[in-house]
């Protein structure tokens, strides 16, 4: 029976496309209060109080406090706590003001319209302060956003220390700075929490979360609660993409409010207190050199990253390092450095948005592997192949720290020429630079990506009726959990797959997990839940063997029946005739490395700063794909993403630190009508460590995408916009680079 590698059809979209799934937003409490936040309107200042007399006095409003009249614990850190040192972040600011839009009060009523009256009612007073928003100023600035702390919460470096000789003896040195803006995540549904206060000082959390047992975790170490007092459920999710990974303070603010009133209380976010952050992405600066001998071989990179991590660095310091590590890409290169600076700045705090820290690093490194080309006049995809790592040594360990498993980078590349036509579009553009017509570039990028961090909990059960139900300690945020889980438990047990129904995002029910994020629901979720089913096989073989008076090795197991010295029993037997018939495992296998190459045709305007991308190709390898069809929505939807950052989407702040994007008429994302035509091909290299052989899908084309377009822009404009060319390529990046 076919399981792996089928195109089964999503079970989620059913009710998603009918609109009869549920959010937090639907769901219907009794006694429920809505939540609205007093926020900052500058971006840094001394607070000096706020004034929420006027609010409670605002007919309907049940509640207001500031962080004087509630008692709450501190944000917690996600991933890089020794960073938090000296930095707290309170819930509710307290005596500094450090980014706009920070909370200052939270107001409960009756419904969200009275909160938001009762908001606008309360008055703040704060004396403002200097303002830092970009990191490399931040870093050399007198101004103190934490009195007493510099402004660079860390100074790392990756790699040993590059001999200087190099530099002196390589045929080319190059150099370049890009700029990695800052992002928004633009979920369809921002983030969204509901708190019970339940009898006995417990709470029930519904939320708009990645990692449920995470929240649990945090809510009980902050308000001083035992874990199994806390049931956190993840109802369905509109998107993700990193920025809901975490506890963010509004969550804190709200569970103390519900069970200050001890009645129910939930906070939805709108797209513009969205937008305004946190969580932003990406926000790095970086400046590169690279050299090489005659023949195109790299000799020596040098990175430095100074990353903004907005008012306080908790949630997004993780990323930098994630960049400085991945930052050789599919290189083998003799000598490596990267320096990164984590600094705060006056920005909304940043956390991992998808790709976390590999699209920032491909970004960098495959622009300058382009320069190098051009330096060098060597095409840019034999510059490339010059390069690679061999597929005949992997494992690969990077001097930055990682040991990449597996990989055929050149075989990827070839792919994507050959979908892209490489040949014809080279020769395309030849004919256009000697006949006339607008310029056309040819940009590619490679990229190598990181999946799959930390275990993960699965179970397998056989119930009475021939069905089964499958634990994971994942969440899907739309990634189609419900549909490609049973199709592994399913593959194992020689089942139909409809006949597995996935459990998962109820810490009530799954008794521990860590989450969705880094593309590593399939890769650890995926390969706990194939391990458990193979336990479910071997307990049912034992007690066949026992209840049938005969070894082990004498029954034979197939599609969901066990034989044994002429008597048939199936699992719902085995099932039904005592002990619950149930497997767990918990996985935790080696991080994996995704790998592909990308390919864009662009044609410029240079008079109007116009931007045509023509065509993008892309070739993944995650490994062995469960679903493609799954598989293929992932990369469609990061591709899409990837595109949004390389042509428009920009989070800009104005000198005084206010956010200037506040709605998606300011803040620009791709529509259908923006997206090119898009070619997806695959290779497979299996991942060697786990036993579905699958590596973390879903970010690459957020990694792939950008660096292979303004590559191509670069290409159709020439070598004297090069280095003006910095993201988002909107018509005036485009118009004043043609310059």
């Amino acid at each position: 029976m076919l399981v792996i590698g089928e195109r089964l059809p999503r079970r989620e979209d059913d009710r998603l496309v009918r609109g009869t799934g549920r959010y937090v937003a639907d769901l219907r409490e009794p006694g429920c209060l809505d939540a609205a936040f007093v926020r900052s309107d500058l971006a840094h200042a001394a607070l000096l109080g706020v004034d929420l007399a006027a609010a409670r006095r605002v007919p309907g409003v049940a509640g207001a406090w500031s962080a004087a009249d509630l008692s709450l614990p501190e944000t917690p850190p996600m991933l890089e706590p020794e960073t938090v040192a000296g930095r707290p972040w309170p819930p509710l600011a307290t005596d500094r003001i450090r980014y706009h839009g920070e909370p200052l009060a939270i107001v409960v009523a009756a419904n969200r319209y009275v909160a938001e009256d009762g908001r606008d009612a309360a008055r703040v007073s704060a004396e403002a302060l200097p303002v830092l928003l970009d990191p490399a100023e931040a870093a050399e600035s007198d101004v103190e956003l934490f009195p007493g702390r510099s402004n660079v919460a860390v100074d790392r470096d990756f790699g040993p220390p590059i001999d200087d000789g190099v530099w002196r003896r390589a045929a080319v040195v190059v150099e370049a700075s890009y700029r990695q803006q800052l992002l928004a995540h633009t979920y369809m549904e921002p983030k969204a929490i509901l708190v019970r206060p339940e009898p006995g000082g417990g709470l029930t959390v519904w939320a708009s979360h990645q990692a449920p047992h995470r929240l649990r975790r945090d809510l009980a170490g902050g308000f001083g609660l035992p874990e199994e007092r806390i049931r956190v459920i993840v109802p369905d999710v509109g998107g993700a993409f990193g920025g809901k990974s975490e506890t963010w303070p509004e969550y804190l603010a709200v569970v103390a409010a519900a069970r200050r009133l001890g009645r129910p209380v939930r906070w939805i976010e709108d797209r513009a207190e969205s937008l305004a952050g946190p969580p932003h992405g990406r926000g790095q600066n970086q400046r590169t050199r690279m050299a090489a001998d005659a023949d195109g071989k790299i000799l020596a990179y040098e990175l430095h990253i100074d990353a903004d991590v907005g008012g306080y660095p908790h949630t997004g310091a993780f990323v930098p390092v994630a960049t400085s590590m991945m930052a050789t890409g599919a290189y083998a290169i003799p000598q490596v450095h990267v320096r990164t600076r984590t600094v705060v700045t006056n920005t909304a705090p940043t956390s991992p948005y998808r790709g976390a820290g590999r699209p920032e690093a491909a970004a960098a490194i495959e622009r300058t592997v382009d320069l190098l080309a051009e330096r060098l006049r060597l095409d840019p995809a034999e510059l490339r192949r010059h390069n690679f790592i061999r597929p005949q040594d992997f494992p690969y360990r990077t001097l930055t720290g990682f040991t990449y498993d597996s990989g055929d980078y050149a075989g990827a590349l070839g792919v994507a020429l050959r979908e892209l036509d490489y040949t014809g579009w080279r020769a395309e553009q030849a004919r256009r630079r000697a006949d006339g017509g607008l310029p056309l570039g040819i940009g590619l990028s490679t990229y190598v990506e990181r999946s799959g961090t930390g275990e993960e909990f699965g179970a397998v059960e056989a119930c009475p009726d021939g069905t089964f139900v499958a634990l994971s300690g994942c969440c899907s945020t739309g990634q189609g959990h419900e549909t490609s889980f049973p199709q592994v438990v399913a593959a194992v047990l020689g089942v139909d797959a409809e006949r597995v129904t996935l459990v998962e995002a109820d810490t009530a029910v799954v008794p521990r997990g860590i989450g969705s994020y880094a593309s590593r629901s399939m890769q650890t979720g995926g390969a706990a839940l194939y391990r458990a089913a193979g336990k479910l096989v071997e307990a049912a073989v034992h007690r066949a063997a026992e209840a049938g008076g005969v070894p082990a090795g004498e029954v034979e197991y197939k599609a969901g029946e066990l034989h044994a010295g002429g008597r048939t029993t199936t699992l719902a037997e085995l099932a039904a005739a005592g002990e619950p018939l149930r497997a767990e495992h918990v996985e935790d296998s080696p991080e994996a490395f995704p790998f592909g190459a990308y390919a864009a045709v662009v044609e410029a305007d240079p008079e109007l700063g116009e931007l045509r991308v023509l065509r993008l190709v892309a070739v993944d390898d995650y490994g062995v794909v469960v679903n493609p069809l799954i598989v293929g929505g992932q990369g469609l939807g990061s591709t899409v993403q990837g595109i949004g950052q390389a042509l428009c989407e920009d989070l800009r702040y104005d000198p005084d630190g206010r956010v200037a994007t506040r709605g998606l008429l300011d803040y620009l994302i791709p529509t259908m009508s923006e997206v090119p035509p898009l070619r997806f091909a695959e290779t497979c290299t299996p991942n060697p460590n786990t036993p579905l052989g699958a590596k973390g899908a879903g970010e690459a084309g957020c990694i792939g995408a950008p660096p292979a377009i303004v590559n191509a822009v670069a290409d159709a404009l020439g070598p004297a916009a090069r280095g003006r060319l910095q993201l988002p390529l909107t018509p005036y990046t485009v118009w004043s680079a043609a310059r």
